[in-house]
């Protein structure tokens, strides 16, 4: 059945492969966009509807919701590090959504979180995304969240971000602590194929994932498979992680371009992993293995000289 899908972050890496895969789905899309002078990085070819409204506007996340039965809720500031505002787009723009949403009958909400979410969390993002959760399941409205880590894939804010740092340090790589913490890097694919499903599922209603890929990999040995693929070898100096947030934080003031956010070392605070099996046993998915799918990176950063 054809639905009206709005959704909010719709020009973002997740976004993007999302609302393709939405639109080849036979949906129709609404891209909730925020007001901005640079061009929005649409999903090329791609026919969707847009509507113009920040998510703290509530007269214009109302109209952006006509004829809407579903939403897909991936907007957050994590990305813009230093210059997001995580309490006005996460936590004040979920709960302006969910009022809305109530208001206009919406029939189910889906949201990307993280692993680690905890309003009591020290860090900011998953402090964020917890509160945005407790927005979605006190709303009345039935909903999905699913819980991720890492995801990569060409265009992605994890593996190309990394390979560009790689790039540009001169000789060296600075690594928070001894790179020991583990991430599960998901492949965007089995992210979206996942997605897809649990539109489909009645037993998604009401529940939360946390899904991860096919392994657990140390923060090391990712950097390592990275600098293998691109041909960039760095010499690998431990740095305590206050230093390098307190140095990240530096630099993002001076160099906006900065490939790494300030708040991609909260995810470089502990692990952040899911039961191996959730995606053979939660939707029969074999998720990808991380070094098999990295042969993008090296056209990634030619693209961004």
């Amino acid at each position: 059945m054809s639905l009206m899908i709005l959704v909010t972050g719709g020009t973002g890496f997740i976004g993007r492969n999302l609302i393709k895969a939405l639109v080849e789905s036979g949906h129709k899309v609404r891209i909730l966009l925020k007001p901005s002078t640079t061009s929005p990085n649409f999903p090329k070819g791609i026919a969707v509807e847009v509507a113009v409204s920040s998510l703290s506007d509530q007269r214009g996340v109302r109209a952006a919701l006509k004829d809407v039965t579903q939403i897909f809720h991936l907007a957050g500031a994590e990305r813009k590090g230093s210059r997001g505002d995580l309490n006005q787009v996460d936590v004040e723009g979920t709960s302006i959504l969910m009022q809305a949403a109530r208001e206009a009958k919406i029939e189910r909400i889906y949201y990307l979180s993280h692993h680690g979410a905890a309003r009591a969390s020290a860090y900011p993002v998953l402090k964020a995304k917890a509160i945005a959760e407790h927005w979605i399941i006190n709303s009345g409205i039935p909903y999905t969240i699913v819980r991720t880590g890492s995801v990569f894939g060409p265009g992605d804010q994890f593996t190309v971000p990394l390979a560009r740092l790689i790039k540009i340090s001169p000789l060296v790589f600075l690594m928070p602590a001894k790179g020991h913490v583990l991430l599960q890097p998901l492949w965007i694919d089995d992210l979206i194929n996942v997605l897809l499903l649990i539109m489909e599922d009645p037993k998604a209603v009401n529940r939360i994932y946390s899904i991860g890929g096919m392994e657990p990999l140390p923060y090391r040995e990712i950097v390592r498979l990275i600098m293998n693929k691109t041909g960039k070898k760095r010499i690998v100096i431990p740095v305590s992680p206050a230093t390098l947030r307190t140095l990240t934080l530096w630099i993002d003031q001076i160099f906006p371009s900065f490939p790494v956010s300030i708040f991609w070392l909260d995810h470089l605070a502990e692990d952040r992993t899911a039961n191996l099996d959730s995606l053979p046993r939660e939707f029969g998915i074999m998720p990808a293995r991380f070094h098999q799918h990295i042969d993008y990176l090296n056209t990634e950063i030619q693209k961004r000289k």
